[in-house]
């Protein structure tokens, strides 16, 4: 950078004026012979090896000058700041401030990421397939996306969210692949996110809920993920990543409700077990969501719908219950949503195994005690292991919900609640859109198809 190119707009007293208060700003002033530089950066966030040993060490070994300069030009990180706001907000991101003798000013990147290694998914389950995680740092996220994605085509855009956390953010998409449509309304909805003034930006998942524009929706419009496998099949199909910086979670657009009960363990599978799986996916959502409802709209409206064997065994284990079907399910339901939250919260080490044992020494005092019927601990258990089947958190919680909206349609009018109901999931979800595409395109039928298909090797 020549003497003629430094803008003029950057005052380096203004800037040390803009940091007065940071405990952790360092400066010095190098001297070597008639040579001078003074450097200015942040403690806490520059990597002090890489600040002795690449921008200290060579000033005297150049003998500052001239060639010190031109070393400068040539460093790797190196950018430019018009004004003294850019070069603050630089230094904020963990750049280092240089200021030769003659009055030329560049900025390095000194940046020391404290960030977890490379781990195990913990979120997703994995039985067969690459095990290794996103992590908080972005470049190592584009690493283990680049490495399995090795096409010219894979483009690479970035943006900063957040006026106070400034949140580096990595859109990839596949050129080639990518509907521009798609592409388009998401930097419009970012544009959007940056002119609202988020000031803190932090994880995938409030990202994933700025960029849904409809604040009461209950279904996930797009899949957050921390696999990067999952990321990379996305990629293929011509979808959208998005990447944060400090968070170990990526996001994929545009979703449908298909994706959210897919694990990447079918595709690794053979073709008709992957296909089994997804099919008992489907039925433990069924389940959970229509099980306890069921069970109401029998016990209370429509008992004569089941087998008379089946009316006398609920009409047995009830006997002693006194209080409606509603008020007994709606009670063990909620016992169970509190063993949930409660191993969720609970120290690893305590966490299972407090709530198996509270869970246990519920179901069998209730049940004694004649407040509940042994069949409702049959169904809340059914209820509990079938929403564990999901494997994105974020449509189990979904399903969680759900569940009490139907129950309460089956309490009030039997099994007319439980239609309508249906009814309206089914046409609340096919109105959803996610980034203009239709949420409710289930592949099921085509996977069946494709899946013999295959096997009869066509």
């Amino acid at each position: 950078m020549t003497e003629s190119a430094q803008p003029s707009d950057l005052n380096v007293p203004e800037l040390l004026q803009a940091l007065a208060g940071f405990a952790d700003l360092e400066q010095q002033t190098l001297h070597h012979k008639e040579s001078r530089a003074f450097i200015l950066y942040i403690r806490s966030l520059c990597d002090p090896a890489f600040v002795s040993g690449r921008l200290v060490a060579p000033f005297y070994e150049l003998g500052g000058g001239e060639a010190y300069a031109k070393y400068l030009e040539g460093c790797p990180g190196r950018q430019e700041a018009a004004n003294t706001q850019e070069a603050l907000a630089l230094l904020l991101r963990g750049y280092l401030l240089i200021q030769t003798e003659e009055g030329r000013v560049t900025l390095v990147d000194a940046l020391k990421a404290q960030v977890s290694p490379v781990e195990e998914t913990s979120d997703e389950s994995i039985v067969q397939g690459p095990s290794d995680s996103l992590t908080e740092a972005l470049e190592v996220n584009l690493n283990l996306i680049r490495r399995r994605y090795q096409s010219a085509h894979l483009k690479l855009e970035t943006v900063i969210l957040g006026s106070l956390s400034q949140t580096k953010t990595a859109i990839l998409y596949d050129e080639s692949r990518v509907d521009q449509t798609v592409l388009a309304e998401l930097k419009r909805r970012l544009d959007g996110i940056k002119e609202g003034k988020v000031e803190v930006l932090q994880a995938a998942g409030e990202l994933e809920r700025l960029l849904s524009e409809d604040p009461l929706r209950i279904f996930p419009l797009l899949v957050v993920s921390e696999r990067p496998d999952r990321l990379v099949l996305g990629l293929s199909e011509g979808k959208i990543v998005i990447l944060l910086d400090t968070t170990g979670y990526g996001i994929l657009l545009p979703s449908t409700s298909n994706d959210f009960l897919t694990a990447m363990d079918d595709k690794y599978q053979m073709p008709v077990v992957g296909l089994f799986l997804r099919l008992l996916r489907y039925i433990g959502v069924a389940i959970t969501l229509w099980l306890p409802a069921l069970y109401v709209a029998f016990t209370s409206y429509n008992p004569e719908i089941v087998r008379i064997q089946i009316a006398l065994l609920i009409a047995g284990s009830r006997a002693t219950v006194p209080y409606p079907a509603f008020v007994e399910v709606l009670l063990m339901l909620l016992m169970m949503e509190f063993l949930v939250e409660a191993s969720l919260r609970l120290p690893k080490a305590i966490g299972p195994a407090a709530t198996t044992v509270g869970g246990l020494i519920l179901g069998q005092a209730a049940t004694a005690a004649g407040l509940v019927g042994n069949i409702m601990i049959i169904l809340v258990s059914a209820v509990a292991i079938s929403n564990f089947m999901i494997p994105l958190n974020m449509m189990s919680f979904t399903v969680r919900v759900l569940k009490y909206f139907f129950l309460a349609l089956c309490a009030m009018f039997g099994m007319v609640g439980l239609v309508m109901g249906l009814v309206g999931m089914v046409m609340y979800m096919s109105h959803l859109r996610s980034f203009g595409k239709p949420y409710m395109r289930l592949y099921l039928i085509r996977n069946i198809r494709r899946t013999f298909k295959r096997a009869r090797g066509g």
